[in-house]
């Protein structure tokens, strides 16, 4: 017994304690959108007759927002620090997440809740940059790996815990009220900023504005990498939008079947990331870029042929192993990459390559399945054929960088 608590006392005393504080954070913020967001797309397009396209079209129009936001939260976050700029993205997030339960509740118009959605993807975006800019700057280099998996870790619990619940809510209650329960639980991340997220004294950038943006697209090094993430995050972008529609309305399955496979993503995330990331921080970053694209493709790929649920559970298996890898080392190359005084603007325009994927990938999705209704090989295929084409990308990129 005495063995098991020092082991959890060295493992928590590992990272500092404001790392763990935006664990927490982390966690709470993502079950709270995670709860109500994967369910708008339904909403639109079931409840409110809207075709895919449609749908896929304002989940795109986010993208002309939320990788701005990306930009300007990285830049503000090294001009006035990543804690007020964190503080004011979660009060106005919580604040957004009311507005849109209002509107959803009143049947508003569909423009009105398109802006109100991009809106609440703008305040979250600012928030990002500034948590992965503080977690390098909290960690040496041979721990960010490990450090952005846990970040992952409770962003996963996170995602574990709002779809199984919202899809069990949605069956009951409006749609309206699951964006409710989303800004009380947004709401209370708010608390945890005040409490515990802590600021080291750091360096202020020289530049700052489209100076700091110039300065960091003439990185070639770091701007091909973006380019080929991109691509890897378009894929994964198909986890809540694509993938909620293909699952409820082509093949019959439940909104809590729906959350059942986005609850198994963030368990498996929660189960492999740490020791994945781990072992990771031990091989080849490089290496890991191209296994996580190729996992990627390979699982999304599989639901072109899919039917029953228990396949689908294994196909997010390999979508997830491919997320574990991925993600976190990604982030670790991107910190890695940035001068000290310019992490937030660096990892604000790595945040453009994940909001363009989380915002151009729904808009793929819902054109090709408008397109290729009876298809689905089709519309797997094209859209994976992006992760593939990125890992043979990875492989020339690495070629003069491998040890």
């Amino acid at each position: 017994m005495n063995a098991a608590r020092d082991r959890i006392r060295l493992f928590v005393g590992r990272y500092h304690k404001s790392v763990w504080a935006l664990v927490i954070l982390r966690l709470v913020s993502a079950s709270g959108v995670s709860l109500s967001l994967p369910f708008l797309s339904l909403y639109l397009h079931q409840q409110r007759g809207i075709p895919m396209t449609v749908v896929g079209t304002i989940m795109m129009l986010s993208a002309i927002l939320s990788p701005v936001g990306r930009l300007v939260g990285g830049d503000l976050a090294d001009r006035l620090g990543r804690k007020p700029i964190l503080l004011w993205s979660v009060l106005s997030r919580s604040a957004l997440f009311f507005v849109l339960a209002a509107l959803l509740w009143r049947d508003a118009p569909v423009w009105a809740i398109a802006l109100c959605y991009s809106t609440v993807r703008l305040s979250g975006s600012f928030a990002m940059p500034c948590i992965s800019a503080l977690i390098a700057d909290l960690t040496p280099p041979e721990q960010r790996t490990e450090a952005y998996g846990l970040m992952r870790v409770g962003s996963n619990v996170g995602w574990a815990a709002g779809p199984a619940v919202g899809g069990y809510l949605a069956v009951v209650l409006p749609y309206a009220a699951l964006f409710a329960f989303s800004a009380s639980v947004s709401a209370l991340s708010l608390l945890l900023v005040l409490a515990l997220a802590h600021e080291p004294v750091r360096q202020t950038a020289e530049q700052h504005g489209l100076g700091s943006l110039v300065a960091t697209l003439r990185d070639r090094t770091f701007t091909a990498f973006v380019g080929l993430s991109i691509l890897v995050l378009v894929v994964s972008g198909q986890l809540v939008s694509t993938l909620s529609v293909f699952t409820v309305d082509r093949l019959g399955f439940s909104e809590a079947q729906f959350g059942g496979l986005l609850t198994l993503n963030g368990a498996l995330v929660v189960a492999l990331q740490y020791p994945l990331a781990r072992f990771a921080s031990r091989v080849s970053r490089y290496r890991a870029l191209v296994l996580g694209s190729i996992l990627y493709g390979v699982g999304y790929l599989a639901l072109g042929w899919l039917h029953s649920y228990v396949a689908l559970l294994g196909a997010i298996t390999v979508v997830t192993v491919g997320e574990v890898v991925f993600q976190p080392t990604a982030l670790g190359v991107a910190a890695d990459t940035a001068p000290p005084n310019r992490r937030g603007t660096y990892m604000g325009s790595f945040g453009l390559a994940e909001a363009l994927g989380w915002s151009a990938g729904p808009f793929l999705g819902g054109v090709l399945l408008d397109a290729f209704p009876a298809s689905p090989p089709v519309v797997w295929g094209m859209i994976t054929s992006l992760a593939f084409l990125a890992a043979t990308g990875f492989v020339l990129w690495t070629r003069d960088r491998r040890p």
